[in-house]
């Protein structure tokens, strides 16, 4: 007995219908786009190679991240010997650059000291030989931190002035161990580029006027009532998403010149982020945080507050933890804002180029006319093989087509020219479980069974055979997603997408179709739908 419970019905319905109309803003002008409601303004956005633009490979210099994190090293075991009166002399980096060196003249407090950096230097090997000399060498997993460190810093700063320019979909992602791939559709001038990446950013430290505290501002940010001329309201976005300007002081505490890390951490069992400030930028964190204790500061990148916390103890070693009502993100996002005041190492222009606006119209429709010559032989084979059943899969390949692109919209996913042959691969794909499903329905009539039987055994017996064969190819687009990048990426997406939406279209959707015939023809007034 073939049955469909009305509810399956109309879900089915409600998806075609929520497909055909968050796929029509893709035939939408932008005059017509404007007078959409918000939500249903969402695109399919085109990449590089479709819509033209600059493409950049980028090399971080991780020789001198290592070089500056190796001198950092040898200042805290200068400033730690210090610290304990320790008598020593010879200190210097390793030849290996990865390790510094220094003899103790008197040996026995090596343990001491042992101890002491251990605390400081996280992770370091250190090493004690009989006559005072002591080496610091930075391990092969500290090496990895910090170069993975310095990526994910470099990625931030290039994502961070980009988006101030108002470019939309940049992509701007790691490629191997030391290079960046930054592709900005629309941007014709690779020169402008290298210029945003490359400028300067300006990350501070200043005190909040705690006798001012929030200030009241206009609709342009404009204070509306009189503040001190020695201050200024800033803005800062609060956990739920508005927007506060506090009063800060105009003079500048701290540069972020002298901020040389931000990690996340658990602190007392709460996400926190540790900051740690060079040897000049630590005396005077220590004079200001003894100066204004109770008191806030606010950390201000390009002009906007990124966190005010408040000075819970004197800092006197340059190591500070912001601490407070942090989400785990909230706090690793901070560290990231923090370290992305600044490039932690030079960008060094590896390759680029331009595309240009004629050759991705070109390609536009080339991929229109190769996913129209694919949409129309598909359907041809399918009806000239299964007649009335295959024009039913005609339809929901058209239907696979429309939910696909109002998938892609919702995403905002980027379609790149891969990207249309993972869509024209879909086409050929989509309809394969209908001739699994229809074969079967053949070889049951051959058995003798009536039509409904046939019909309902198709659809059930096919059903693994279906699933089994768009697993492994889902599996397939998952391998591309993770190891791929940019366009293989566009295209893995797009296949994955177009198998998932087919799953549904080939097996309900048709099937909703043949039963409604079949119910007609056979006059089957006792199977509701």
């Amino acid at each position: 007995m073939i049955y469909i419970a009305r509810w399956k019905v109309w879900l089915i319905i409600s998806v075609c219908l929520f497909g055909i109309l968050f796929s029509l803003p893709n035939m939408l002008s932008n005059s017509q786009l404007e007078k959409m409601p918000e939500w249903l303004r969402n695109t399919i956005n085109l990449g590089l190679e479709l819509r033209g633009g600059s493409h950049l490979q980028l090399e971080v210099d991780l020789k001198s991240v290592l070089k500056d994190q190796t001198n950092n090293m040898l200042d805290d075991v200068r400033n730690t010997l210090r610290k304990e009166k320790v008598g020593y002399t010879g200190l210097v980096l390793g030849t290996d650059k990865k390790s510094v060196t220094f003899v103790l003249r008197d040996p026995s407090q090596q343990q001491l000291i042992e101890k002491t950096i251990t605390k400081l230097v996280h992770g370091a090997k250190i090493t004690s030989e009989s006559d005072g000399r002591m080496t610091v060498a930075m391990t092969p997993e500290m090496v990895d931190d910090r170069a993975k460190a310095a990526m994910e810093q470099s990625i931030e700063v290039i994502r961070h002035r980009i988006d101030e320019s108002g470019t939309k979909e940049p992509l701007i992602q790691r490629q191997g161990s030391d290079r960046i791939i930054v592709q900005l559709p629309g941007v014709e001038n690779p020169a402008e580029v290298k210029r945003l990446i490359g400028r300067t950013a300006k990350l501070s430290f200043q005190l909040v006027n705690e006798d001012v505290g929030t200030v009241p501002v206009d609709a342009n940010g404009r204070p509306t009532v009189a503040i001190p001329t020695d201050t200024e309201a800033l803005p800062e976005t609060m956990h739920d998403g508005n927007i506060r300007y506090l009063a800060v002081k105009k003079q500048v505490s701290i540069t972020g010149d002298h901020l040389v890390d931000a990690r996340f951490r658990i602190e007392e069992a709460k996400p926190a982020v540790s900051i740690k400030f060079d040897a000049v930028g630590a005396r005077k964190f220590a004079e200001i945080s003894a100066q204004n204790l109770k008191r806030r500061f606010a950390i201000i990148l390009d002009n906007k507050i990124i966190s005010a916390p408040q000075f819970s103890a004197v800092i006197v070693d340059g190591n500070g933890v912001i601490s407070g009502s942090f989400t785990n993100k909230e706090a690793s996002e901070l560290s990231l804002l923090l370290r992305a005041g600044a490039l932690p190492a030079p960008l060094h222009v590896i390759e680029e180029r331009t595309v240009g606006p004629s050759l991705g119209a070109d390609s536009i429709h080339d991929g229109k006319i190769a996913t129209i010559c694919a949409f129309v032989l598909v359907a041809l084979f399918m009806f000239a093989n299964y007649s009335l059943f295959g024009l039913f899969a005609d339809l929901a390949l058209a239907f696979n087509l429309i939910i696909l692109f109002a998938a892609l919209s919702l995403l905002q996913a980027t379609l790149t020219l891969p990207g249309i042959a993972g869509i024209a691969l879909t086409i050929g794909m989509a309809v394969d479980a209908n001739v699994l499903i229809y074969e079967r329905i053949k070889e049951e009539l051959r058995h003798g069974l009536r039509p409904v039987a046939a019909v309902e055994t198709g659809y059930k017996r096919a059903l693994t055979t279906i699933i089994d064969s768009n697993l492994t190819t889902l599996i397939g687009a998952a391998v591309l997603f993770e190891f791929g990048t940019g366009p293989i990426r566009g295209f893995a997406v797009t296949l994955a997408l177009g198998i998932v939406i087919s799953l549904f279209t080939s097996i309900s959707l048709t099937r909703l179709f043949v039963v409604t015939w079949l119910r007609r023809q056979s006059q089957i007034t006792n199977l509701p739908i």
